[in-house]
């Protein structure tokens, strides 16, 4: 049963026995389903499935209201079971239920091995076969995932997903720039840099794509526009390897432009087949660019997605941040495994375009630098790291501005909130005070409301809802009363105290909205050990912004490293597969034989992909596990440094 059974999340969630499509039911029930594929062939605990589904007020009987939700998908995902058989596609076990499917039954997992194996084949050389493969994951990318769904869990799933199609789209941009299609990259490129503005790799591809078009002041104004953005809202300039090829297109440096394609040699024997592996060329062929060899290592899913092939490189695994993380926290995501053809770093080789070697179609991939006298014909060359690019731990090509790395260092004072830009919330404020002072508060509610529809906030849309019944109640008092009849004291009372509360107390919530004023305001009132705990907070998101936007600064800043000499704060965050056994020994909220046993599993079973796995797999309670939500990172083991001899 489970063999045939077909589910896509990347998109509407949908599921198919053989080609007969399934109702997975009412929308709780779909919840529960998208909580075990998360998860699938692995147990999830009730109570996280219940703080998933219900992330903010949970039910009074959580666990028999999951229970009724997991009897209903049984009788979708099993309809021919009687009432009184196990079910064999969702179990009970003592860690959990377990949704016990291959995993390529799930459209996610299809899609993450896609994406591997498209860097794996684009490191190796082969760019018609990456090309080919990046394009057919992409295509199974049907929409955002989990809409309609709420609470942290699905937020960082949901981001995990979209990040990998954002590193899959540059990716393929990155193929198809090198295979010299430059000219159809520019309208999707400007599509993309709208949707992901801040990924400086896809204004990279679109400044160069712009600039071998012919179209020089247009690439030199798309790197304006990023700059002027980065400076208002992040107070930061672009990277080094932006501003690299800011300066290349300022001279037209020559390099940036594809080379020729080389001129086929005229044969110097008869004519016929070649054997790749026999005959000697009989002009030695240029030596092919070094090309890294694929590290192997562990996928940790981050949002329980699994994956039994775990021969994968680590970059796959370090676009996966873990679901527990919140909404803010976000895990490492790389950037794409090369810029252009003939991008030049001095970290890999004097500044000159690298020679482009013949592609012999079959050609086996080179893991390092040749001999002239090697039978074996050269792989496509792969491009060279440009300045400012460095390889981070997980592999990728990432930016690590200094100007940044000092930002985020600094007191940990700014708001969190970058939803929206600066102006456009100050604009905002200024327009709600304004219309709440003018009309004396008879319009807060609709300020009010307004907020609530642009932030989704429940708590917003019920304050509106207040406000409303106390002008709706003024006017019903005023409408009512007779006109040759005054009012009494108590209901003209009641009439300055509703307007007052509208006017004044609107006037104040609506300024209050604003994030930034509201830390202004609140930071007035706290305590030191509160404002302390508030800015370790802040230094951890910012820490994890870095490892989500720059994953080399995991080794630059030692993020999550405690036990190691450094001089970025991070917050306390704890890297669980890195730090050594007396670092676990301090983490908060766990007993000391929890600790023993989160050390022991690690060292018998391997790194843990996800908090979620690590209550599985070390048998914590539900309160201990959330104890080391904001804490711990979950990032795949560095590899071990590559010897060339």
């Amino acid at each position: 049963m489970s063999e045939a059974l077909r589910f896509e999340i990347l998109g509407p969630q949908r599921a198919w026995y053989a080609d007969r499509p399934l109702d997975l039911g009412p929308g709780k029930q779909r919840a529960v389903l998208a909580v075990l594929l998360l998860a699938a062939g692995r147990p999830v605990p009730t109570g996280q499935i219940v703080d998933a589904v219900w992330p903010e007020e949970p039910p009074a009987n959580g666990p028999n209201v999951v229970q009724k939700y997991v009897a209903g998908l049984r009788r979708v995902l099993e309809p021919d079971r009687s009432p009184r058989t196990p079910g064999q596609v969702l179990t009970l076990t003592d860690a959990g239920y377990v949704l016990r499917i291959p995993p390529e039954a799930v459209d996610a997992v299809r899609f993450e091995r896609g994406v591997r194996r498209a860097r794996q084949w684009q490191a190796a050389g082969r760019t018609e076969d990456a090309l080919a493969e990046v394009t057919g994951a992409l295509e199974r990318w049907q929409g955002e995932p989990f809409t309609g769904f709420t609470g942290a869990y699905f937020d960082a799933a949901r981001h995990r997903l979209v990040e990998l199609r954002a590193v899959a789209l540059e990716t393929r941009t990155e193929l198809e720039l090198a295979s010299g299609r430059h000219g159809e990259l520019v309208g999707r490129l400007v599509e993309l840099v709208a949707e992901f503005p801040v990924r400086e790799r896809l204004r990279h591809q679109l400044m160069l794509a712009l600039h071998r078009g012919g179209r020089q002041a247009e690439a030199l104004a798309a790197y304006r526009d990023f700059a002027d953005l980065l400076r208002e809202e992040y107070g930061i300039e672009p990277g080094e390897a932006l501003q690299d090829l800011h300066r290349r297109i300022l001279r037209s440096d020559p390099s940036l432009t594809l080379p020729a394609p080389p001129a086929s040699p005229a044969p110097l024997a008869p004519s016929g087949p070649q054997e790749l592996s026999g005959t000697q060329p009989l002009s030695a062929p240029p030596a092919p660019t070094p090309v890294p060899a694929p590290r192997a290592g562990s996928t940790p899913d981050g949002t329980g997605v699994p994956d039994a092939s775990t021969s994968a490189e680590p970059e796959a695994a370090a676009v996966q941040p873990a679901p527990d993380f919140r909404p803010s926290a976000t895990g490492t995501a790389p950037a794409p495994a090369a810029t252009g053809p003939t991008e030049v770093s001095a970290a890999t080789g004097p500044a000159a375009a690298p020679t482009p070697a013949p592609n012999v179609p079959g050609s086996a991939p080179a893991a390092s630098p040749v001999p002239p006298a090697s039978p074996v014909p050269p792989a496509t060359p792969v491009p060279p790291v440009p300045p400012g690019w460095s390889a981070g731990p997980a592999g990728p090509l990432t930016p690590v501005p200094h100007a940044l790395l000092v930002a985020m260092n600094q007191p940990a004072d700014a708001p969190a909130d970058r939803r929206a830009p600066g102006w456009a919330r100050l604009a905002a404020t200024l327009a709600g005070t304004a219309t709440v002072l003018v009309s004396f508060g008879s319009l807060t509610w609709a300020v009010v409301l307004g907020y609530a529809l642009w932030r989704r906030s429940w708590r917003l849309a019920l304050a509106g809802i207040g406000y409303f019944l106390l002008v709706f109640s003024v006017f019903v008092l005023a409408v009512s009363s007779p006109e040759t009849e005054e009012i009494s004291d108590g209901e003209a009372l009641y009439l300055i105290v509703a307007m007052g509360a509208c006017w004044l107390l609107g006037t104040a919530h609506v300024v209050l909205l604003n994030p930034t004023l509201w830390a202004a305001v609140g930071g007035l009132f706290w305590t030191g050990r509160q404002r302390t705990d508030e800015q370790r907070r802040l230094r951890r998101e910012q820490a994890r912004y870095l490892l989500h936007h720059y994953p080399a600064a995991r080794v630059d800043l030692r993020i999550g490293r405690p036990d190691l000499l450094r001089t970025y704060d991070d917050g306390g965050l704890v890297d669980v597969n890195a730090v050594p056994d007396p670092v676990l020994a301090t983490l908060p909220g766990l007993t000391v034989d929890q600790r023993r046993q989160v050390a022991v599993d690690r060292w018998l079973r391997g790194p843990y992909g996800s908090l979620e796995e690590l209550a599985g797999r070390c048998h914590l309670p539900p309160a201990a596990a959330e104890a080391l939500r904001d804490v711990l990172l979950f990032l795949p083991p560095e590899p071990p440094p590559v010897r060339h001899s």
